[in-house]
């Protein structure tokens, strides 16, 4: 069997940001992977922008990406209630890419918050994008790491036992759907 291809798509563009820590903890308890990280500096998405020049390199690089994996994480934090704007603008990008490239895609949503509910909100917005682009959600207990802050040590691992373990089992599920 052949090394699982693992996306890793943070709704944070800060490097040190709470979501990048969970992505590289649920990274480890995945196991062996090709891990790819997403990159979301991506233009505005903009209907004349697309209509005049197609669609944008990032773009596609980010959409290229996607058909190449055999899986992906996606950790959001939540702003102001919702779905950070660079992760919204991400998926209305790829959705206008030709072949639907995160149709039946096996997906986790992760989120880590500083708020008390861990991103639960921005956590169903991201669900509810990803319903209407049909990726295949893998269903199971949300990992929801409210207080962020106080969560991570100071070399970004995970520090709380219970959301370490939820964390395992979303990625044990996600591993079982591609190997």
């Amino acid at each position: 069997m052949s090394t699982p291809k693992l996306l890793t798509i943070s709704g944070s563009l800060r490097q040190g940001s709470y979501n990048r820590m969970l992505l590289k903890e649920a990274v480890k308890v995945f196991g062996e992977a090709d891990v790819t990280v997403a990159d979301l500096n991506l233009p505005l998405y903009d209907g004349d922008l697309e209509e005049a020049h197609g669609i944008p390199e990032p773009v596609q690089k980010l959409a290229d990406q996607i058909k190449a994996t055999d899986a992906i994480v996606i950790s959001s934090p939540e702003y102001n209630k919702g779905i950070p704007g660079v992760l919204k603008n991400a998926l209305d990008w790829v959705s206008r890419v030709k072949g639907a490239v995160l149709k039946d895609k096996p997906t986790v949503v992760v989120s880590a918050a500083a708020g008390r509910t861990g991103g639960e909100t921005a956590q169903f917005m991201v669900l509810s994008c990803l319903t209407q682009l049909q990726v295949r959600l893998l269903p199971g207990p949300a990992v929801l790491v409210a207080g962020a802050m106080n969560e991570f040590d100071e070399n970004g691992v995970l520090n709380n036992d219970l959301y370490r373990k939820t964390l395992t089992t979303r990625m044990q599920a996600l591993r079982a759907e591609v190997t």
